[in-house]
């Protein structure tokens, strides 16, 4: 017992002469390990007599705790300096050109819509959205669908399970529902279009039953087909990038618009070829019309009052157009070849600021 002070000073020696981590354990493992000289020591306290056990028992705790208290003085320094060497040594050289890599694409659709919030963002139309379930209401009824309208039949739509109410909800069949909305919460003059997904059960080379849509609102105290005509006669020159694109409007139906119209743009089909914007042909491209007035009651609008017009687009029918894909269901067939064919660089995706 009478080397007490030389045994701790030993240890602690050993503790700071520790160059790294492993070195630091095999130090705490020879003094407090199972077979360490400070546990092995305290095995003889036994031997003494109880008062000099008492003592010497406190002498061997402090030394225990001073050595265990110095061990992670250590560690801590240790584990700062491995720290810093490393930092040290895997230092990046930020002006180094990146590797290659392989750069992803963006998707057809995500392209399209970014254009047409462009383009109609350009024009002074905010962007709305909704939610992909809806109730018939919003998604039939307001709109001035018959119940006996074709849309509104099983064969046509998806619904929900019927609740005990006999009521039922709808994965939307267009986003017409969010103009509702949004006549319902807002004052005119309301200007918006709402791009989103919509739902119907159908499936072929030119249907999906999921597909996009993008539909557009004005309504306010003045606006007249004419300007519905310059909107659109706007927006499909500059999506297809014809300065002088031909645009003819049909009349038509739509339960929700009165009068109705069908817009084409002129094009040319010679040689099995199809050509936007030369050409004596004519291709149909989206639906339009003014809001029908039974519509604006529906919402809380006085149509007395007031007035607007509407429209609707296919999302994927525009991508096919502009940059020639052939078959709509390979817009969902995740192929990365055809991604790496018809994709776009994020880095180029058109915007309010960069234009298309």
């Amino acid at each position: 017992m009478d080397n007490l002070e030389e045994l701790r000073s030993d240890l602690l020696q050993r503790v700071e002469a520790a160059t790294d981590l492993d070195a630091l354990d095999t130090v705490r493992v020879q003094a407090l390990g199972k077979k360490g000289e400070i546990t092995q020591r305290m095995k003889t306290l036994g031997n003494l007599a109880p008062e000099e056990r008492k003592e010497a028992g406190q002498a061997f705790n402090l030394i225990k705790q001073a050595v265990a208290d110095a061990i992670e003085t250590r560690k801590a320094s240790l584990h700062e300096a491995a720290l810093e060497a490393r930092l040290a040594e895997e230092k990046v050289d930020v002006s180094l050109p990146p590797r290659p890599t392989t750069i992803g694409k963006m998707h057809p659709i995500s392209q399209t819509l970014e254009e047409l919030v462009a383009i109609f963002g350009e024009m002074g139309f905010s962007v709305a959205e909704g939610h992909h379930i809806e109730d018939d209401f919003h998604n039939f009824t307001a709109l001035n669908i018959p119940p006996e309208h074709p849309a509104r039949q099983e064969l046509d739509t998806f619904y929900m399970p019927e609740r005990e109410d006999g009521t039922r909800s709808v994965l939307r069949t267009h986003t017409s529902p969010v103009q509702i909305r949004a006549m319902q919460n807002t004052t005119p003059p309301i200007r918006i279009i709402a791009p989103g997904r919509t739902f119907r059960a159908d499936h072929d080379a030119t249907h999906s039953p999921m597909f996009h849509q993008v539909e557009g609102l004005v309504i306010d105290e003045k606006t007249n087909m004419g300007h519905l005509k310059g909107v659109l006669i706007e927006f499909c020159r500059a999506f297809f990038g014809v300065k002088d694109l031909p645009l003819r409007f049909r009349p038509s139906y739509f339960p929700f618009t009165e009068p109705s119209a069908e817009v084409d743009i002129g094009c040319s089909r010679s040689g099995g070829q199809l050509k936007i914007g030369a050409g004596e042909d004519w291709l149909e491209i989206l639906g339009s019309g003014m809001v029908h007035p039974k519509v604006l009651e529906n919402c809380g609008i006085d149509s007395s009052k007031y007035q607007g017009f509407a429209f609707g687009i296919g999302i994927e029918r525009l991508a096919m157009l502009k940059y020639g894909i052939p078959d709509l269901r390979t817009f969902y067939e995740t192929d990365l070849r055809w991604m790496k064919h018809y994709g776009f660089l994020p880095m180029e995706m058109p915007s309010m600021v960069r234009g298309l």
